[in-house]
């Protein structure tokens, strides 16, 4: 009797740092970038923010003719600083500035991460937390780092599997869910949906 047919994994996001992590856990899925307007959506806390992100890049790729029958996976991430949702800066003045801001604290980044089942239209979705403790780059290392591009791409300014690693002198919590997507956490949303991640592995 032959095993039955490993799902189709769908990843709702652009993020190769996200599509990476997921290859990097043995998982190999395919790429549906949802369009949505993430300035167009807004929640009364930073971690609501990402979660709700998170559930409307999921849905709107999953009600895609090319996602049926398939998992979807979305995320969206922001940092949280003094209690706003930080996400990619508009501008190289503005990355230089959120730096400055952000230099010897500590902010919270927040995952959202929604997992549906096209094939049952079972869904669920959560928020994981790290706390980021910034080191205390200099002006010039700031000016460096932005010129770059490279904070301009992501939420929060700064990636932790990049260039700005050297500025981030720790984390508590997940260092995954830094980079962009929890891979504990999206264990137990698959379970939620009735699917081991090990079935996943390719």
């Amino acid at each position: 009797m032959s095993a039955p047919a490993r799902r189709r994994l769908i990843l709702a996001s652009a993020s190769p740092a996200r599509l990476e992590l997921l290859k990097q856990a043995g998982l190999d899925p395919h790429v549906i970038v949802s369009g949505v307007d993430e300035d167009a959506l807004s929640a009364p806390t930073p971690g609501d923010l990402a979660r709700i992100l998170a559930e409307a890049k999921a849905s709107v790729v999953a009600r895609k003719g090319a996602a049926e029958g398939a998992i979807v996976i979305g995320c969206d991430s922001v940092l949280e600083l003094d209690g706003e949702a930080l996400g990619k800066p508009a501008d190289e003045a503005e990355a230089t500035a959120r730096w400055k801001q952000m230099r010897g604290r500590e902010g919270v980044l927040q995952t959202g991460h929604c997992v549906i089942d096209t094939a049952t239209d079972r869904d669920t979705s959560a928020t994981a937390s790290t706390t980021v403790r910034f080191g205390e780059p200099t002006d010039a290392e700031i000016a460096a780092y932005v010129a770059t591009g490279e904070p301009l791409h992501v939420a929060g300014a700064f990636t932790l599997d990049g260039r700005a690693a050297p500025f981030i002198d720790g984390i508590d919590g997940d260092h995954g869910n830094v980079i962009g997507l929890s891979l504990p956490l999206l264990r137990r949303l698959l379970r939620e949906v009735g699917v081991e991640i090990t079935d996943l592995w390719v």
